[in-house]
């Protein structure tokens, strides 16, 4: 039996995934949300002493008495470097390593015309660095430019280790989810196993319970199910033993007395031309419900024995073709009968292949139409032999129990039989090793197919299978259809 379902080690691995998912957004929004502060607060404090220092260079130059005296004051102090707009003159810059006019950007240059103390930040050849901008009361509009590359700088590698961090979080975190998964659902895959074993019919099969936590619950409770299960099924199979024994006892204890009303019965029916009319109706009235008795007995007989398992099964090689036509004319059927037999040497025991046709074929005659034919071919499966009739079909919603034992469509109808033909049918061809099915004709009545694995398309010499021409036993009376 196949375990339907999650698939072993699904869950684990969704219960690892999840962990490292929320293991890694965690850590991941901490890292963002760390490097945003630090990189916010760095850039911050590096503009407002951006600002600082424009203030005082700003004092410091309405002092200067010219603009090559300013600069050079300027290029004491190293940290920056400045552009000089006068009013009336071309822009001047305190070394040539200092971006020119043209690095400061239109719409800060504009506020510093207005009169406003301006900044913004600029990249000039690679480095980062920020402008800051002011006019002094002469009109002389001047740029500071600071390195801030270093800040940059130490922001890349906050964010390096940062995300390095986040990766080895990550893949520790799926390590011990991993981990932490497997033992914590090893029990789920214990009690997997358990189960599996019941299916397959090991009915001691126990779980280990290891504590008093929800797991330890579990399993006791599981180990209590399986026990009462175990006591169920060997008390059902106790029952269906005693039930087989008592079938196969009283068919058996039936056949004395049936013996003798067999024989009574046949010389009924040698003096039945001496009886008046009405006792000679009564007659062949108890001629029939003896033999329908006895046919019974045989019927429970037989399938008490293949229950039991000491049918032997003797296989040989025998035509297919001549097996079915011998059944048809040892039953007198075969005038009612199409038969239609390729040459077809299978492997199978006679008898059983006997009395599946008989009872099929009986079945097709008391209860499909007029026309019933038998085809007997050789196909990739094996060798086919096919039962149909052009009748009412099967009912399909009992289709599926066509071939179940006591099975009966109508059991209103007293001439139906015991209901156990089908069910013989279907166990003496698993015996064969093969498969009998049922199926309603697209064109109306019912089809029987039986299939026997390993047909032999050689023919067999004359005299090898002769036709078995005789009555099967306790067959009076032909099968009736399990409908």
């Amino acid at each position: 039996m196949s375990a339907r379902g999650v698939a072993p080690g699904r869950l684990r691995r969704r219960l690892a995934i999840a962990f490292v998912l929320i293991a890694g957004i965690a850590t991941g929004a901490l890292a963002v949300g760390s490097y945003l502060v630090v990189r916010s607060s760095r850039l911050d404090d590096s503009a407002q002493r951006a600002v600082s220092q424009s203030r005082f260079n700003l004092r410091f130059a309405a002092d200067q008495p010219s603009v090559s005296q300013l600069l050079a004051a300027y290029d004491t102090r190293g940290d920056f470097c400045t552009v000089v707009v006068p009013s009336s003159a071309a822009a001047q810059r305190s070394d040539l390593t200092c971006p020119g006019l043209r690095q400061v950007p239109a719409d800060l240059r504009r506020l510093v015309a207005d009169g406003q103390l301006a900044r913004q930040r600029v990249t000039v050849a690679g480095r980062h660095q920020v402008v800051v901008g002011g006019r002094l009361q002469n009109g002389t509009a001047l740029y500071f430019f600071y390195d801030e590359q270093q800040v940059w700088d130490d922001l890349a590698t906050l964010r390096n280790v940062l995300a390095l961090g986040w990766l080895v979080l990550t893949l520790m975190a799926g390590l011990v989810g991993t981990v932490l998964a497997r033992r914590t659902l090893a029990p789920v895959s214990q009690a997997s196993q358990a189960a599996r074993s019941l299916a397959e019919g090991l009915l001691d099969t126990r779980l280990p319970v290891a504590g008093d936590d929800e797991f330890g619950l579990w399993a006791a409770s599981f180990n209590e199910m399986a026990e009462a299960l175990e006591a169920k099924i060997e008390a059902l199979s106790d029952a269906q033993l005693r039930e087989r024994a008592f079938t196969a006892n009283v068919a058996h204890e039936l056949r004395t007395p049936l013996t003798a009303l067999v024989g009574e019965a046949q010389l009924l029916v040698a003096h039945a031309a001496e009886m008046p009319d009405e006792a000679r109706r009564l007659a062949e009235m108890l001629v029939e419900d003896v033999a329908r008795l006895r046919k019974l007995a045989e019927d429970l007989l037989e399938i008490s024995r293949i229950d039991s398992g000491v049918e032997a099964t003797e296989t040989e090689l025998v035509n297919a073709g001549r097996v079915v036509d011998g059944v048809l004319r040892g039953n007198g059927w075969a005038a009612r009968v199409t038969l239609d037999a390729d040459e077809v040497v299978v492997s199978a025991d006679r008898r059983r292949l006997e009395r599946i046709v008989a009872n099929l074929v009986g079945n097709a005659i008391i209860h499909g139409g007029a026309a019933v034919a038998v085809r007997v071919a050789a196909t990739d499966e094996g060798a086919l032999i096919e039962v149909s009739d052009d009748g009412s079909g099967i009912d399909p919603a009992f289709l599926p129990h066509i071939f179940d034992r006591f099975s009966k469509a109508d059991r209103n109808r007293s001439e139906g039989g015991s209901g156990l033909g089908l069910a013989i049918a279907r166990e003496n061809a698993r015996l064969l090793g093969g498969e009998l099915t049922a199926a309603n004709r697209p064109a109306g009545g019912a089809l029987f197919r039986l299939v026997l694995r390993g047909a032999v398309s050689e023919p067999l010499r004359d005299g090898e299978d002769a036709v078995s021409a005789r009555p099967q036993d306790g067959d009076a009376h032909p099968s009736p259809k399990e409908e």
